[in-house]
């Protein structure tokens, strides 16, 4: 298991993305459930001002730093990260391994058009992968025991923040061997509906600010990362008085 970095409560696991991929494809072979969340600072900021989230947000058996303000903040308390971990990053490398090992997917979230769109992609970009089922995220019924009936090695639940983690810790127990991800959008890019930043901007830890400038009106929301720093730097004097 990883080492646990502490970072506004959020107990984050300091692994790389090949490292968790390969760890969850381990607890498949092994029939394992795993359960894997990937906050950035804008989820920790929500999930940290109820106890109860945070909590939540805390079971998981990895939590990955998705987004770069995470790994920001873990070096400001002199914890540093190995990186950033993104869901979609792990997602996939998962799928890799999947299709050499003939791993079941699940994909659940999003609009049913989207699926049907992720699910060709994928299928056309990892022939191996073998995709036993999708469901739309509107659905207002109970899906858990339909998605564990298909036996899936792995379920993408792309629900968004707080939905999905709720979703995937009340049905968890309905599965068995399977690693669960809630990673949000990814859907939607698996889709080819949303482009993920050009290779230069990831390297640079620029991803956001690509996201920005094709969506400005994410302006509003992107100002949790600076709160979100501002909130470690007090934290880490309140730790050195």
């Amino acid at each position: 298991m990883f080492e646990k970095i502490n970072v506004l409560g959020a107990e984050i696991s300091n692994a790389t993305v090949d490292e968790v991929a390969d760890y969850l494809a381990l607890r498949v072979a092994q029939k394992e459930n795993t359960v894997v969340y990937t906050p950035n600072s804008e989820i920790i900021e929500q999930f940290r001002k109820d106890e109860t989230l945070l909590e939540l947000l805390n079971s998981a058996d990895v939590l990955t730093a998705d987004g770069i303000g995470v790994v920001y903040g873990a070096k400001i308390l002199g914890t540093p990260l190995k990186g950033r971990t993104a869901g979609y990053d792990v997602a996939c490398r998962l799928l890799e391994i999947g299709a050499k090992k003939g791993f079941r997917f699940f994909l659940y979230g999003s609009r049913e058009e989207v699926c049907q769109s992720a699910k060709e992609n994928l299928l056309k970009r990892y022939p191996g992968i073998e995709i036993v089922g999708t469901q739309n995220g509107y659905t207002k019924e109970p899906v858990g025991e339909r998605i564990a009936s298909t036996s899936p090695d792995v379920v993408f639940v792309c629900l968004g923040a707080k939905k999905q983690e709720q979703w995937i810790y009340e049905n968890k127990h309905l599965f068995s061997g399977t690693a669960l991800l809630g990673i949000g959008g990814s859907m939607d890019v698996f889709a080819g509906v949303v482009k993920r930043a050009p290779d230069f901007f990831i390297k640079l830890n620029l991803e956001w600010f690509y996201r920005l400038i094709k969506q400005p009106s994410r302006f509003i929301r992107m100002l949790a990362l600076p709160r979100f720093l501002w909130q470690v730097v007090l934290e880490k004097l309140k730790g050195n008085r």
